[in-house]
């Protein structure tokens, strides 16, 4: 068992940045992804980010080279970086988890409740 519990959310205006974390607990380091996905107003949920492996992260094109995702495994925390924030990218914001085999654009078995990011423009 997997628990996922996201904050950081917030809202700023375009161009600013915001810091989403996610406290785990329960997964194995080095046979467990960690990701981030978001669900947009009317949308369904996208991938955003994840570490697919030790060492080895994934974007989603629409925040790469923004967005930056990282682990803290003293502090059992996964981090969202995220960087020249757009109106586009406000959403409700979920941290994930899936033990191996794994990756972005796999099915994922757990998940946290969200926190909302808003973009003003």
């Amino acid at each position: 068992q997997v628990d996922l519990v996201e904050s950081g959310g917030g809202s700023v205006p375009a161009g600013g940045s915001l810091r989403l974390s996610c406290r785990v607990s329960g997964y194995r380091y080095g046979s467990t992804c960690l990701g981030w996905f978001r669900q947009r107003p009317g949308q369904e949920r996208e991938a955003v980010a994840a570490i697919e492996s030790p060492g080895s992260a994934r974007y989603a094109d629409s925040v790469k080279g923004r967005f930056t995702i990282s682990q803290d495994n003293a502090k059992n925390t996964l981090y969202l970086q995220m960087n020249t924030l757009e109106s586009e990218d406000t959403a409700m914001y979920y941290c994930t988890a899936d033990f191996a085999p794994c990756g972005l654009y796999f099915s994922w078995d757990y998940w946290g409740n969200g926190t909302q990011v808003t973009v003003s423009s």
